[in-house]
């Protein structure tokens, strides 16, 4: 038994029908449960119950077993002074306030709906599987599913929205350097995205600006500062940017000691570090205020013209220096551009919004819905147990149901959860 099964039916009253009796065998009545506490102190508060026709007015402690008051120290926390019952599952200890007199206990265990207990039971056995409640998944109505997703997705932003703000205090609240930094690691992808940060951290944004007026100061930089220029070969333009970037780190000083190799392994040519890096650069150089560009951007296709970008004409028959390729243009793709403004843009937006004072989850809400669903293990598992991902935001979604909801267990949290808890599926279902 767990604790937040009682805070779950308590906070419902899933309670079967009767009369209830403290373990003083005093008659009580539940006139109103309290305000789910989530934060320290008693787990609800301004609660009203009768005891023996006598009104009471306070807070509701639950523990699985009595004698838990103890073990949690609670004896000693003022802020349990004013518990007027503790409700548990199992009463094996008697509670006294500080004054001697008794906590009415009350042991819900007898007093739970016998279908709800089982399925409680039936979503915490012991049976391996993918999620918890991937059983009845599919019974949930859409309508229930739909706006917890749209939950979920606001969730997630607010938890991107947390890394954003620790990272933008490192730039000193510069908004355009912050956007330098987030872009570019996502450039590099899952394999080369520490790299690509650890690469855009180590260049001031203030000497971004000076080299970005020239295409390949630019391109000196970030392949130099990535260490994609160190070594020798015969091949033209690498010993060109090579000099150019030798001229520029003496300029501005820079260093690079603490930049994490960007990798080629097993990596399709399309997304080798140097093909990304030269995107990235005609980025920076084509697209001057790119970081006011995208806030006032409203549409998905006003997204997809701002990163509508090729690498220079050497990459158009290289993927790496010195290897020459069939000609093609190193143009980002559409699946590309969706990665990033799921993983950038939008949350980004998100972040300056609400730094700004302003609402803006519908503009993020239909901007998300435009852009089509991720496609990834998690995301194909929960649409082969209910179609239900279709686009970005309903998989950005999903993501966070899974990480912080199913691998946790928190199904009692989950609106999911609750409604399998509340609803009359046949138990016996396999």
């Amino acid at each position: 038994m767990k604790e937040d099964f009682l805070h779950y039916v308590w906070k419902f009253q899933k309670l079967e029908v009767g009369n209830f009796y403290t373990s003083n065998n005093e008659i009580l009545h539940v006139k109103k449960q309290g305000s789910h506490n989530l934060n320290s102190g008693p787990d609800f508060f301004n609660a009203q119950i009768e005891l023996n026709g006598q009104l009471w007015a306070g807070n509701v402690e639950l523990h699985v077993k009595s004698s838990d008051w103890y073990a949690h120290a609670h004896e000693m926390d003022p802020a349990y002074d004013n518990v007027i019952l503790h409700v548990v599952w199992e009463h094996d200890a008697e509670i006294y306030r500080k004054d001697g007199s008794v906590i009415p206990t009350f042991t819900v265990k007898k007093h739970i709906p016998k279908p709800t207990l089982e399925q409680y039971q039936k979503l915490f056995s012991k049976e391996k599987k993918w999620i918890s409640c991937e059983n009845d998944f599919d019974s949930v109505n859409a309508f229930t599913v739909e706006n917890w997703l749209e939950r979920l997705y606001l969730e997630r932003l607010q938890k991107k929205e947390e890394i954003l703000l620790k990272e933008l205090k490192n730039t000193q609240n510069h908004w355009e350097s912050l956007l330098f930094r987030m872009l570019c690691k996502n450039f590099g992808l899952k394999v080369n995205g520490d790299s690509f940060f650890s690469i855009a951290k180590s260049i001031d944004f203030s000497v971004v600006k000076k080299c970005r007026q020239e295409r390949q100061d630019l391109e000196a930089l970030l392949m130099g500062q990535a260490g994609l220029l160190d070594g020798e070969t015969e091949d033209w333009y690498f010993k060109t940017l090579k000099a150019n970037y030798a001229y520029l780190k003496h300029k501005f000083q820079l260093q690079n000691e603490n930049v994490i190799s960007p990798k080629f392994f097993r990596l399709r040519p399309p997304n080798f570090p140097t093909v990304r890096l030269a995107q990235f650069t005609m980025l920076y150089f084509e697209q001057e205020n790119l970081f006011s560009k995208i806030i006032a951007a409203q549409s998905v296709n006003e997204l997809y013209t701002l990163f509508n970008v090729t690498g220079s004409e050497y990459w158009d028959t290289h993927f790496n220096f010195g290897v020459g390729s069939m000609e093609r243009k190193k143009r980002i793709s559409k699946s590309f551009m969706d990665l990033l403004i799921i993983n950038t843009i939008i949350p980004l937006k998100f972040c300056y919004a609400v730094q700004q004072g302003k609402d803006i989850s519908e503009e993020i809400m239909e901007l998300a819905s435009k852009i089509s669903c991720e496609e990834n293990t998690i995301v194909k598992k929960f649409n082969s147990l209910k179609e239900i991902s279709k686009s970005s935001y309903q998989s950005q979604a999903l993501l966070q149901l899974k990480s912080e909801y199913c691998d946790k267990n928190r199904c009692l949290h989950c609106a999911i959860g609750n409604s399998i808890l509340n609803s009359e599926v046949n138990i016996t279902k396999n």
